[in-house]
């Protein structure tokens, strides 16, 4: 037990005690869920077919392994069916990230297509206003965040600072506390976290990615933005599914 609890702090507030517990390790349940149909609506024939013959919502889960200044975000369980098995083809829905928070140090392994890549880089800095709301997100009281990224897309994120992580599903990063939650309402995507297991983290739980063809994030954008070019609108939503 000694990994996961760092430290326990006791608080005198109006004459009665709290124990306030800081989890150094453990894993976390996140659920992606994509919803199909808001994402194609507007793609005419396409969009159409999307809504016929696809289930509204992809939900797929990955597991956060955290313990000390390491953490690898990776694809968890697999809840697919023959129905469905299909439309999890998605851009996005293998990545794997390995954070290092003691060198702001990042690798991830992500499919795009055909081609796997091997990103190596610093974590990305977000700009991050917090805000006084609040929620409960798998049993931790969370505030929220805001932030855009790629220049454009609007980020809602709740974070927990009873976890010493500062680190949260895909890459995102930077707030004073584990990040439970994100919505992203352009993208028609929620990363929610649905459990917390206070397990013996390993040091070889934390598997660093190590595949892959070796670029960083600006080289990345480049070869998908050239690559897409001809998309449409499909680019720039590939691309975000991606880049995060």
């Amino acid at each position: 037990m000694k990994n996961i609890f760092l430290s326990l702090t006791f608080v005198c507030l109006t004459g009665n005690l709290f124990a306030q517990q800081f989890i150094a390790s453990g894993k976390i349940e996140f659920e992606r869920k994509i919803n199909l149909h808001k994402l194609y609506d507007y793609e005419g024939t396409w969009g159409d077919y999307i809504k016929k013959n696809a289930p509204q919502f992809i939900t797929q889960y990955f597991d956060f392994i955290f313990k000390g200044n390491q953490s690898v975000y990776k694809p968890g369980r697999d809840v697919s069916d023959a129905k469905t098995a299909m439309w999890t083809n998605f851009p996005g829905n293998g990545n794997t990230v390995y954070n290092d928070y003691a060198t702001d140090k990042f690798l991830s392994s992500k499919q795009v297509f055909e081609q796997l890549f091997l990103i190596q880089d610093t974590m990305p800095k977000l700009n991050w206003k917090i805000t006084s709301d609040t929620r409960k997100i798998a049993g931790f009281l969370c505030r929220r965040a805001e932030t855009i990224i790629m220049d454009s897309v609007f980020v809602v994120a709740f974070y927990t600072d009873e976890i010493l992580a500062t680190g949260g599903p895909e890459s995102f990063n930077g707030l004073p506390g584990m990040i439970l939650g994100i919505g992203i309402p352009r993208m028609h995507l929620t990363l929610f976290a649905t459990k917390l297991e206070l397990t013996e983290v390993k040091d070889t739980d934390i598997k660093i990615p190590a595949k892959g063809k070796k670029t960083n994030v600006a080289d990345l954008k480049k070869t998908l933005q050239s690559s897409m070019k001809d998309w449409g609108t499909q680019a720039s939503r590939n691309i975000w599914f991606l880049m995060i």
